[in-house]
């Protein structure tokens, strides 16, 4: 079989724009269920791979207002289950704020509910305004991965825990539960102890789909050992070509393959039919970013109050980011490479939030994703709407079908559940 392109949705509700609410008719509201439901029934529709729910623990006015605002996504995506058959359902959950065991038990739900469509995304939760929530110290980086590490470890063995055929349920002996077939785990780590096992049977996957998203090394080789999809942020091919051979090089020493795991990186595609009325649809959503808002952006994803430096000067030099470490090492790469002003990248985080930006006529973004695409740059892109509906529906009715008449991207959905569609093992 020929490789074949992957599709995320990166659904945030009010758009990845942190103004694109304010577009003509748009969706301003994250905790609108019945918007929500429209656009995974869209996204299933244009037979992409699985929808994905970004998470924060914190409350920042200041911010995009989908992380100040929103529906609580195993919740979100439990609903979205009973609206679609076929999509594929990712959330993020903290492994810094959170034990294995409800969250092995939640996602193991959720794959029940929408019978094997369920992603965990594995987060060690960057932004330290997190741990004044849940009374603890936020971890620095390092710490914050080994947690992750043996988190990850725990909930892979818990919902291994449960083997094919522990419930019987034979009505003519009465043998409801295999007792040979369920184990407890019996784990005792440097930061967790759980005996296990779960109070629920092994689900429709086996184990659902892990998600990472970790830049840094640490993140990469977590990545490596245990995660089937790899969300990335970048902004040049070349970078994101090493990023791909570097990671899917790892997979070997724990006896894996490069098959065996998706790299996604994300893109905020800006649709039109021409050149022109794309560009002016990205000039309409940047008029309505205001300085005060962007410059608060920049501050969060730096770890540090910006406001105090000349806008129009060059980057400072803002040294180790202990917080959103791939987004600030795209976006001062990419400020190096084309000596941006720190005004030029308070845009670039205001229209993305440090993501890549793709920008015109339906013709030319899929021509760049199939470029992408084929020069191993990526195995597919978590597309991320500037705002809701037509944000999206220029995506899914002018560039999916392009990449559908080329042979990259399917027509039908296979049949099982999110790993046939994406095409990893167990």
């Amino acid at each position: 079989m020929s490789r074949e392109m992957h599709l995320g949705l990166f659904l945030i509700g009010t758009g990845s724009h942190i103004s694109g609410w304010r577009m003509p008719g748009a969706v301003d509201s994250f905790e609108d269920l019945s918007a929500m439901l429209s656009i995974a029934r869209q996204a299933e529709r244009s037979l992409f791979d699985l929808i994905f729910v970004g998470d924060n623990l914190n409350a920042d006015p200041g911010a995009h207002p989908s992380y100040c605002s929103r529906l609580e996504p195993l919740t979100m995506l439990s609903a979205i289950a009973m609206a679609t058959s076929h999509i594929g359902l990712g959330a993020t959950s903290s492994t810094t704020y959170g034990d294995p065991w409800s969250l092995a038990r939640v996602f193991s739900s959720l794959d029940h509910i929408s019978n094997g469509r369920a992603a965990w995304n594995s987060v060690t939760t960057a932004n330290p305004q997190a741990a004044a929530n849940f009374g603890k110290v936020h971890p620095d980086h390092a710490r914050r991965y080994e947690m992750a590490a043996e988190f990850i470890a725990v909930v892979k063995k818990l919902w291994d825990a449960w083997q094919p055929g522990a419930a019987p349920k034979d009505r003519s002996t009465g043998l409801y539960f295999d007792p040979s077939k369920i184990a407890a785990i019996d784990h005792d780590g440097d930061f967790f102890k759980v005996k296990g096992p779960l109070n629920i049977t092994r689900s429709p996957q086996g184990r659902p789909v892990i998600l990472q998203a970790g830049g840094s090394d640490a993140g990469q080789e977590l990545a490596a050992e245990h995660a089937d999809v790899v969300f990335t942020v970048t902004q040049d091919k070349s970078e994101a070509q090493a990023f791909y051979r570097n990671l899917k090089g790892r997979l070997e020493k724990f006896g894996r393959r490069p098959q065996d795991m998706v790299i996604l990186p994300g893109v905020m595609p800006v649709v039109g039919r021409t050149h022109d009325e794309a560009h002016a649809k990205l000039a309409a959503l940047q008029g309505f970013v205001d300085e005060k808002t962007a410059l608060g952006m920049l501050s969060e994803r730096f770890n540090r109050d910006m406001s105090g430096y000349d806008l129009d000067g060059p980057v400072p030099d803002l040294g180790e980011n202990q917080a959103y470490h791939a987004f600030a090492s795209a976006m001062l790469g990419k400020a190096r490479r084309e000596n941006m002003s720190l005004r030029d990248l308070y845009n670039l985080v205001a229209a993305a939030r440090g993501h890549w930006v793709l920008c015109g006529s339906a013709e030319f973004v899929a021509d760049t994703l199939e470029d992408w695409f084929r020069s191993q740059a990526a195995d597919g892109f978590n597309v991320m709407p500037p705002w809701f509906m037509d944000g999206f529906t220029d995506f899914t009715e002018l560039v999916v079908p392009l990449l559908q008449e080329r042979g990259l991207f399917r027509t039908a959905y296979p049949a099982g559940t999110l790993r046939n569609t994406l095409g990893i093992s167990a």
